[in-house]
């Protein structure tokens, strides 16, 4: 997301950042299978992994989870239900794949790599529209 934010010229306009819903990985790098993927894509992927915080509800005007346990997961933090219409699934924002959850690739070939980064770029793209005519950002 962050590759076409900048492509788009609205690093400036548009925050996104990433975060688990497990504690697991915290402080780490992208996994270079992932980075491997996006890079023959023209995509350098940065910074290190965190685990979401309560306060992302706050920090953030949209919250997306990439499965529907992730999904459960973050908002078993909102258990007013203040915060439910900031969270949705990512795959929502997909036009070209029919996929409705993010499979997790961590545990097979580089195959399953390239198909998330094809799905996420998809997701993405649509992502950033929705972001743009919903906050009126000008590009």
């Amino acid at each position: 997301m962050n590759h076409l934010i900048e492509q788009a010229g609205l690093g400036d306009r548009i925050i996104c950042d990433s975060a688990g819903t497990s504690s697991y990985h915290i402080g780490a790098a992208p996994d270079r299978r992932m980075s491997a993927a996006a890079s023959r894509r023209g995509i350098k992927l940065k910074g290190q992994a965190r685990q979401f915080e309560k306060s992302d509800f706050e920090t953030f005007d949209l919250i997306l989870a990439m499965d529907r346990e992730n999904y459960r997961d973050i908002l078993s933090l909102d258990p007013t239900g203040k915060y439910r219409d900031k969270v949705r699934l990512m795959c929502e924002f997909a036009s070209h794949h029919s996929e409705r959850e993010v499979p997790d690739p961590y545990y097979g070939g580089p195959e399953g790599f390239n198909k998330v980064i094809d799905l996420l770029l998809d997701a993405c793209e649509g992502l950033l529209q929705y972001v743009v005519t919903t906050y009126s950002i000008s590009v």
